[in-house]
């Protein structure tokens, strides 16, 4: 009886045992099935050999400077630039794999004692998903699925696209693919932006203390955003360190000493409105524009500016470019007060204009309306009627605006109709400013304006403004040229007109002396140097308009030139980026280089796309470019940029306007300064041997201006931005700005020495030189 019932017993788990094995066998069946069903795209699509070798990831345009820093990207989503693993620091990849991945280097993908530990644990362990499923999630599909069922399928795809990833590539691989494709948020897409965005720097320059917090944030950036949640995110960084100090890749001290610093961000943001060099990128975004609509791929394709990681080689100097934009920022700040002090309501009604009437003001406030965004947006995309649009600038509206604060660009939040803040921008000077090499046309640093934010129109390239006494030189030039003049030669000062339709004018056209000076005689050199307009006319009547019309094209200023007299003072219309261009021919021996800004183009492989080819002509000869360069070194000697060789302290006025000062130059300088009628422009030309630097001010409309020239002039708009741009490149030793004499021609046959000979006499006797007034 006993032995029946053991017997039973026996059957009855061997039963068990049989089910238990059948279970069993048919779990591993059932998964490897799942397995299979996944592989073959039954759960979705699968990426194949191709797609794994060489998986889709959006790569932001890199752009590039001269002298090899990152100066802005073009992307639309994606601000994606990759690095290879060689150039993430050591502790960094620790960091990570002390965090995410400790057995990273002794698994296949799966990581099966992490794996078995989420089983038993349920999850509430973590540590499940290895580096390389995270990578595959991150390539392949993205956010999990919200059901049981679709995570599990997801899962799975994850487990074999891993292994698949694991076959294809190194460790080494992996880790920098995975550093590339996360999302560190505030547009910092990849390790390279993240680095860059958070702490301005590349990865490979990162301390153990940033590696963490970048490490940190692969949890989830959204949770742990060292902008939106610093004590959060701290918090995380310490996580980090302790796991490092777990894992022996640091001791104890390094972990407790990191652990209480602070996160030290230096916020960096990569915008298309902020950063360095903005004007100058929306220039290149045109550029890279027209050149991908006219070189396809050799599939016939055509490149895309934002996904295809393109690097663009510029020839802009990221040292030179900064100089520039904090010269422009220090100076316009202290002009912008000035103004602002002479523009209060009570010392002028009709601020910021001058001479306007009411419905002038009116008038000119309208147009602006319609040509503003807001008119855009209300009548194309919400197709609201005129009369809607109208009342709603009208209408008191949060806004933030621009404004200086303690030197510095700032926004300021307010309530404002929109026709005042229309007004309101309308009172601030603009500027654009452009330096180049004259011998190879690299153009070294572009500055179209105060801020790029809320000024978006671009002074160096789209505007153009009356370039006023920065144009007498091309009259020299072509006397030189045409009549063999000297620097030295004497011309009478006195009233002088050219009568009606000798060259055009309808009627006669008589140019007076800035103060109404007249009397005795004065050479061209110090005629230059004190821009006299009166004997300005009179070379022009010797040589014509036309031929210094020919003389400016050849120079490069494609602008409209009318071809009368009174062209010689500077009334055409000029961008900044023609006056650069053609001053450079003078200080490159009289050959124009058309002015370069893109030299390379390479796709994401470092294949070459484009390479640019100077573009030059000869214009002058080298005696007589020359012989123009000596007349311009006048104005720094003895004329109205005679400042930039001052020692002292500026007095009176100007100490409000005047940064950076003394300048204290002592190198050869040639240049010219310009204004325009009633004050309304300001220009410095600046050359030395191996860069030339034009800078424009004025604001936007013309009847914006100063009421005296004191303020108004060249010299005291203009001329102190390159002074405090040039005093920049000088104290970086690393740049070679020339200090050193322009090079003279063999066989100079023109005296260019005023003290050793008196020159020719022209109607007139030599005089001595009459010093500029404004000159302090």
């Amino acid at each position: 009886m006993a032995a029946k019932k053991q017997t039973s017993v026996t059957q009855d788990f061997s039963k068990y045992i049989r089910w238990f094995w059948m279970l069993f066998i048919g779990g591993i069946l059932l998964a490897i099935l799942m397995f299979l069903l996944a592989s073959w795209g039954l759960f979705g699509e699968m990426p194949d050999h191709t797609v794994l070798e060489n998986p889709k990831t959006n790569l932001a345009a890199e752009i590039i400077s001269s002298d090899g820093k990152t100066i802005g990207k073009f992307y639309l989503n994606d601000n994606r630039t990759p690095v290879e693993y060689d150039e993430l620091p050591k502790h960094l990849v620790e960091a990570l794999l002390a965090t995410e991945d400790a057995r990273f280097h002794d698994h296949s993908g799966i990581d099966a004692v992490g794996t078995l530990r989420a089983i038993v644990k349920m999850g509430s362990g973590g540590g499940a998903s290895t580096i390389s499923q995270q990578l595959a999630k991150q390539l392949f599909h993205g956010e999990g699925s919200k059901n049981k069922l679709g995570r599990m399928t997801q899962k799975i795809k994850e487990w074999i696209i891993a292994t698949r990833l694991e076959r294809q590539y190194t460790k080494e691989e992996i880790i920098a693919q995975y550093f590339n494709i996360y999302d560190f948020l505030n547009n910092a897409d990849g390790i390279r932006s993240a680095a860059r965005i958070y702490f301005g720097k590349e990865p490979k320059d990162l301390d153990l203390k940033e590696s963490a917090m970048l490490v940190g944030m692969f949890k989830n950036s959204s949770l742990f955003n060292p902008r939106k949640r610093p004590e959060l995110t701290l918090q995380r960084r310490n996580v980090v360190l302790a796991q490092m100090y777990k894992y022996d890749y640091i001791d104890e001290k390094v972990k407790d000493s990191l652990q209480k610093t602070p996160l030290d961000l230096n916020y960096n943001p990569e915008s298309h409105r902020e950063g360095i060099a903005t004007y100058f990128r929306t220039y290149l975004d045109g550029f890279m524009k027209d050149w991908i609509k006219n070189n396809p791929k050799p599939d016939g394709s055509k490149y895309n500016l934002y996904n295809d990681g393109l690097k663009i080689h510029t020839t802009i100097d990221s040292r030179m470019q900064l100089y520039a934009e904090n010269a422009v920022q220090d100076h316009m700040s202290r002009l912008q007060a000035a103004f602002f002090s002479q523009n209060t309501p009570e010392k002028n009604k009709t601020a910021p204009f001058i001479d306007l009437s009411a419905d002038e003001i009116k008038s000119l406030l309208r147009g602006a309306m319609k040509q503003s965004e807001r008119w855009r947006k209300m009548k194309y995309d919400l197709d609201k009627s005129d009369k809607e649009i109208e009342a709603s600038f009208y209408k008191p509206t949060e806004m933030s605006v621009f404004a200086w604060k303690k030197g510095k660009a700032t926004e300021i939040d307010t309530i404002m109709k929109p026709i005042d803040s229309i007004r309101y921008y309308k009172t601030f000077l603009r500027t654009g400013m452009m330096a180049m090499d004259p011998q190879t046309g690299h153009v070294k640093a572009w500055v179209g304006g105060i801020n790029y934010r809320h000024f978006q129109y671009d002074m160096v390239k789209q505007g153009k403004r009356q370039v006023g006494s920065t144009f007498k030189p091309f009259v020299y030039a072509t006397a030189i040229d045409q009549l063999h003049y000297s620097p030295c030669d004497v011309f009478p000062d006195t009233p002088f007109c050219i009568e009606a339709n000798k060259y055009g004018n309808l009627k006669d056209w008589c140019p007076k002396n800035s103060g109404g000076d007249y009397g005795g005689t004065r050479t061209l050199k110090d005629a230059l140097a004190n821009s006299v307009n009166t004997i300005t006319a009179r070379l022009m009547d010797k040589v014509g308009p036309k031929p210094v019309i020919d003389l400016v094209k050849k120079l490069g200023i494609e602008s409209d030139i009318p071809a009368v007299p009174s062209i010689a003072l500077g009334t055409a219309d000029l961008s900044v980026y023609e006056m650069v261009g053609a001053y450079a021919a003078f200080a490159n021996k009289g050959v124009y280089t058309k002015p370069v800004m893109v030299t390379t183009i390479e796709d994401k492989n470092g294949t070459i796309l484009y390479q640019f080819k100077p573009e030059t002509r000869d214009v002058l000869g080298e005696e007589e470019a020359y012989v123009t360069v000596k007349l311009l070194e006048g104005v720094t000697q003895f004329g109205s940029g005679a400042r930039l060789r001052r020692t002292g302290e500026p007095y009176g006025v100007y100490k409000e306007i005047i940064t950076g000062y003394p300048y204290a130059l002592t190198n050869p300088i040639a240049g010219k300064t310009g204004t325009t009628q009633n004050q309304s422009d300001g220009w410095f030309m600046g050359m030395v041997p191996n860069l030339v630097t034009g800078v424009w001010v004025g604001a936007e409309d013309r009847a914006a201006h100063f009421r005296s020239i004191t303020y108004g002039q060249g010299a005291s708009m203009a001329l102190p931005i390159w002074g405090l741009f040039m005093k920049s490149c000088y104290a970086d030793k690393t740049l070679d700005v020339s200090t050193g004499n322009f090079e003279v021609p063999k066989n100079l046959s023109i005296n260019v020495d005023c003290s050793k000979e008196s020159g020719n006499y022209v109607n007139g006797e030599e005089s001595g030189s009459t010093p500029d007034d404004l000159n302090f």
